[in-house]
């Protein structure tokens, strides 16, 4: 983490575990800036990821008396944040867009440089995902959930994950070719 503060993470554990307002300030200045861009991940505009930021912090002060320090306090926050915004899409949206498990294809994981891409510009092909793809794709590729575990999460099957993500893939490979200028055409054949 970085030293934005004055206070040791032991310091700001124990003053937030006591309700030390002046401690939690000093944790979320700390974090959140990351925190707000993973919730941005999931959502599709701002507003919503710091309404999912918000809710998701009142969770870690609520819950700090179970952080035990297996991992580190990013971690488990990252962690709140997460759940926090399936809560949000699945409070928001009753059912999740899938596609037949029949029309999914899969595409090669490789041969891809996302390295020339500016995070902002990833950031953004992202939030035009549709929901489904969307946290499918983040919870597999950025958090590292397996599929099992996403379809736990969501109400889904194993395949409609893999589903959703071989889909995703697909879709985050096409508007990245055209962000590129590259004619697509190209490079399907």
């Amino acid at each position: 983490m970085n030293d934005l503060t004055q206070y040791r993470i032991e310091e700001l554990l124990e003053g937030c575990r006591a309700g030390n307002r002046k401690m939690q300030e000093a944790l979320y200045r700390q974090t959140s800036a990351v925190m707000l861009a993973v919730c941005m991940r999931y959502v599709k505009d701002r507003a919503t990821a710091e309404d999912v930021l918000q809710t998701g912090y009142i969770k870690v002060f609520q819950k700090l008396q179970e952080y035990r320090g297996d991992g580190s306090l990013e971690g488990w926050i990252r962690r709140i944040m997460v759940n926090t915004a399936i809560e949000n899409y699945r409070k928001n949206l009753r059912s999740i867009n899938m596609v037949p498990i029949d029309d999914a294809f899969d595409q090669p994981a490789t041969g891809f440089d996302f390295s020339r891409l500016g995070m902002q510009d990833l950031l953004t092909i992202i939030q035009k995902l549709a929901d489904g793809y969307r946290l499918v794709f983040n919870m597999y590729a950025i958090e590292g959930y397996s599929h099992k575990e996403i379809g736990a999460a969501l109400g889904i099957s194993e395949g409609a994950s893999k589903s959703q993500l071989s889909r995703a893939r697909a879709i985050l490979r096409e508007e990245i070719i055209k962000m590129e200028g590259m004619d697509y055409a190209k490079h399907t054949g």
